[in-house]
């Protein structure tokens, strides 16, 4: 989830200078209290001077030698392409698809476009710095961490720039996916077409699965909850939520349940006391720091994981590390990126519990409450945390892929396992190079979604669909996920989990790389496949299904 930042967290400046930085335009604006706020902050200063660069300079040049332009009118496109999801991935996907002769139909469950974004808290924000979120190049960001509204309204802005809204059908829920009669066998270097429900949009090359991780908000219940004489809330439903004087207990302590200790914080509740079945690593909003964590290359925890982990207990926990998990490695799972939530706990404003929560009384909570390094189960002492309201933080359920064939994902009688995540590039299926699942299949990551990799994914597939020679069958698809599971799993001695389960972005970047090493006739398309150089649309119609490389 994506993490709020709170009214009430901003550092103490003059009214007319904000945590944004200077701002000319207000009618209190002085030089001396802008000269003020530069002595007095000046970590707030460099991070305003880095954002107004990236504004003025980074984004400017990104946008210009990246940005493909919408395709002209009248032109042949050179296949078609369903995409399952209108949120973020799925639109801007779509938009590098079209902006390279491909045309697109995308399918979205929703009354409108925007995803899991379009669903959650007004404040709810990015938890990555806006430069490492680019989910295309033509987004041009306001400040670092955008709030949703922003967010959306980048998704939407896309989608017109690629006048993306009349390939949109909303509240249209793909129901099955099935092969069309002139497939041709991937074995033999071919792909299967597919036809999306009853298939009156006619046949599709590609298909596109950009339904996110995020579905349904979840809502476990709770033996007596019905006998609470509070209010019960979701994490992602405290817009309207009236917390002022009150005392609210959330239940979870991922990233949702962060951001709901915030928001109860910024809404004056009276107490916030956060239940946390276990331990998750909370990594500062550095993103120099944040960067240089998304540079290991290995994707897992490695014999020098150790050095990080020292320095985010010592200078980003500091007296709060008997709230950093003492035995999870920090790149076992994706990590919480905030500043504010342990600062709250030392200010007395959050009160953080670890435990099981067993069930609700009329009163509150009942829950065991155990102590640092235990696992969940394990003996505690049980006592009732009373609340007037619980926030249950407990995320959201995963979208199910169970409209694709099931063939496309085999369990070898060996138990080798070709099921999310196990998949080619993490992201195809072994099956068939046709069936993208871009965000949709991951666990656990560092700098990852919403970042480059949609474009390069979306550019790969294309690569797929207009070169034969550069598709992998799927014998060479399953060895890939098999030689990555060695490494990362067997290798290293740890067989609990995939060793596709946890990725950090340079390992991402890595595969992507080596994958056009293994057959040299995907080398003429590394601009193509790495920045969107090469293959346009063209304007003729007598050019249709022929590529124009320029």
């Amino acid at each position: 989830m994506a993490r709020q930042t709170s009214s009430g967290s901003s550092s103490d400046t003059a009214a007319d200078v904000d945590e944004q930085g200077p701002n000319p335009s207000s009618r209190q604006f002085s030089p001396l209290a802008a000269l003020s706020w530069v002595l007095l902050s000046p970590q707030l200063f460099f991070i305003w001077i880095v954002q107004k660069v990236v504004e003025f300079i980074y984004e400017p040049l990104i946008s210009s030698l990246f940005t493909a332009p919408a395709p002209p009118k009248g032109s042949k496109p050179f296949g078609r392409i369903a995409v399952i999801g209108g949120g973020l991935t799925g639109i801007a996907s779509a938009a590098h698809a079209v902006a390279h002769g491909f045309e697109v139909v995308i399918y979205e469950s929703e009354e409108e476009i925007g995803g899991v974004w379009a669903r959650v808290n007004s404040t709810s924000s990015l938890q990555l710095n806006s430069i490492l979120y680019r989910f295309h190049p033509s987004v041009k960001w306001s400040c670092g961490f955008p709030h949703r509204d922003e967010i959306v309204g980048q998704i939407r802005a896309l989608a017109d720039r690629y006048q993306l809204h009349d390939s949109i059908r909303l509240k249209t829920k793909v129901e099955k996916v099935t092969r069309h009669k002139s497939s041709t066998d991937p074995k033999k270097g071919g792909h299967a077409r597919w036809l999306i429900n009853d298939g009156k949009d006619g046949v599709f090359d590609g298909i596109i699965v950009a339904i996110g991780t995020c579905g349904e908000p979840k809502n476990p219940h709770f033996e007596g909850e019905e006998s609470f004489k509070g209010e019960i809330l979701h994490s992602s439903k405290l817009d309207d939520a009236h917390l002022e004087g009150k005392k609210v207990v959330i239940v979870g302590s991922g990233a949702s349940g962060v951001e709901a200790a915030e928001l109860a914080v910024a809404k004056k509740a009276k107490d916030v006391v956060v239940l946390a079945r276990d331990d998750k690593w909370i990594i500062p909003r550095n993103t120099v720091f944040d960067i240089m964590l998304a540079l290991q290359p290995f994707g897992r925890e490695m014999p020098l994981s150790f050095i990080p982990e020292w320095l985010i207990r010592t200078f980003h926990y500091r007296d709060q590390v008997d709230k950093a998990p003492q035995t999870k490695g920090l790149f076992a799972g994706t990590p919480i990126v905030n500043d504010e939530f342990l600062k709250h706990i030392r200010k007395g404003l959050i009160s953080y519990k670890r435990g099981d929560t067993k069930s609700f009384t009329p009163q509150g909570v009942k829950f065991n409450e155990r102590e640092r390094d235990s696992k969940p189960g394990d003996k505690g002492e049980t006592k009732v945390e009373t609340a007037d309201v619980i926030v249950l933080a407990t995320g959201f359920t995963r979208p199910s892929i169970e409209m694709l064939p099931a063939d496309l994902f085999p369990k070898e009688s060996d138990g080798r396992d070709y099921s999310r995540p196990n998949l080619y590039l993490q992201n195809f299926c072994t099956e068939d190079c046709s069936i993208l699942l871009t965000n949709a299949s991951y666990m656990d990551a560092i700098g990852t979604v919403g970042n480059w990799h949609v474009g390069l994914y979306a550019r790969i597939l294309m690569l797929f669909l207009l070169e034969e020679r550069a598709r992998p069958v799927p014998k060479a698809m399953k060895l890939w996920v098999d030689l990555l599971q060695w490494i990362k799993q067997t290798a290293w001695g740890n067989t609990d989990v995939s060793g596709l389960a946890f990725f950090t972005y340079t390992e991402l970047v890595i595969w992507i790389l080596t994958f056009h090493l293994f057959k040299p006739r995907r080398l003429p398309w590394l601009p193509f496949v790495l920045f969107g150089w090469g293959v346009k649309p063209s304007a003729s119609n007598e050019t249709e299904g022929k590529v124009e490389k320029k």
